[in-house]
């Protein structure tokens, strides 16, 4: 999932629609239309993102489509590529980024804690769960990432909770990606610490089970589709993707619940262009954004969009409670506890 950090600008996307225009094509036109804010939207903004080139490129071009006068220019990374260059700009006075829109909330809430993203509660949310939304209105999931357990079809037995990989037939045979290079597996251990029923205690017996954390998602993937392990701890998308390829593993959404990454966009306080940045963060949140989501072969935020083929009914699955402030303030601690569970 790694790829080259490409320079600012290798790609864009130029535009230029007014919602005054939209006006003029009558009201079926602009009841449609569910993404345009009530002002002109035109100008440059850029974007800041962790997406894979082809779903960031896709994004943008989509927007292009519905917001032909701005001029979007994106700039792809890892997360831990981004930060620290967006860091370094503020540093410098001079923040390129309009938008963000990155792996995890644990992220956003270090950035909203220094202040640097806008509360924008003229963000058009459609049928997001509020729950899935910073109260704030400082950043805004665009959709579900979730983590269960994906296990080879010659496994012992198929698991239904996270209890099942306690049972000794599962004992050195789960893997699942470090915390350490995962920011999913990170929010994983962030939301199973939380969780009622779970916690250290949890964790800690799933340590003494020889659980081996290896690398990312698609290295765990890798171990169990091979046979070497028969468990693996990892993100729904990989999983469900190469199962419908033919590979012989499976996924199951634990019954006791499963950890998610949001994907969430933000806009940032030193933003130049309010109206096409709200427009952005809006057009992902509404119905059109959310079906390119899913298009994407994301679990989308909004649970009325239909979800990717191979994925359930979104409102069977459970997804744990994350205090997204308290996990960041925790998030250096429980990593140097989880790291010695496993030594």
């Amino acid at each position: 999932m790694r790829r080259q950090f490409p320079l600012l600008g290798s790609r864009r996307a130029v535009a230029g629609l007014m919602v005054t225009a939209l006006a003029m094509a009558g009201g079926a036109a602009q009841a449609q239309n569910q993404t345009s804010p009530s002002q002109p939207v035109s100008g440059s903004l850029t974007l800041y993102t962790s997406q894979l080139e082809p779903d960031a490129a896709a994004t943008v071009e989509a927007f292009r489509q519905r917001y032909p006068g701005v001029t979007v220019e994106w700039l792809r990374g890892g997360t831990n590529q981004i930060l620290p260059r967006l860091r370094a700009e503020i540093a410098a006075g001079s923040p390129r980024a309009d938008v963000l829109l990155l792996a995890d909330a644990l992220t956003f809430e270090s950035l909203a804690a220094e202040g640097r993203l806008r509360e924008s509660p003229e963000v058009r949310t459609g049928g997001v769960p509020a729950e899935r939304l910073d109260p704030k209105h400082r950043y805004f999931a665009t959709k579900l990432i979730t983590t269960g357990i994906v296990y080879n079809t010659r496994a012992p037995f198929a698991p239904k909770s996270w209890a099942d990989l306690l049972r000794p037939e599962a004992r050195n045979m789960i893997a699942m990606p470090s915390p350490s290079v995962s920011g999913a597996a990170a929010l994983h251990i962030a939301a199973m610490v939380q969780a009622p029923g779970l916690g250290w205690d949890y964790l800690g017996k799933l340590a003494k089970q020889g659980l081996q954390p290896r690398g990312g998602n698609g290295q765990v993937l890798q171990a169990v589709a091979s046979g070497e392990r028969a468990y693996g701890i990892a993100v729904d998308y990989l999983a469900l993707r190469e199962a419908a390829r033919g590979a012989p593993v499976r996924f199951v959404f634990p019954e006791d619940g499963v950890s998610a990454v949001t994907e969430p966009a933000a806009i940032l306080s030193t933003t130049k262009n309010v109206p096409a940045a709200v427009a952005f963060v809006s057009f992902l949140l509404s119905r059109e954004g959310q079906e390119l989501a899913a298009k994407q072969g994301f679990l989308p935020a909004d649970p009325g969009v239909a979800p990717p083929a191979g994925f359930p009914d979104p409102h069977s699955i459970k997804v744990l409670a994350l205090d997204a402030a308290r996990a960041a303030k925790e998030n250096e601690a429980d990593l140097r506890r989880f790291n010695d569970l496993i030594e």
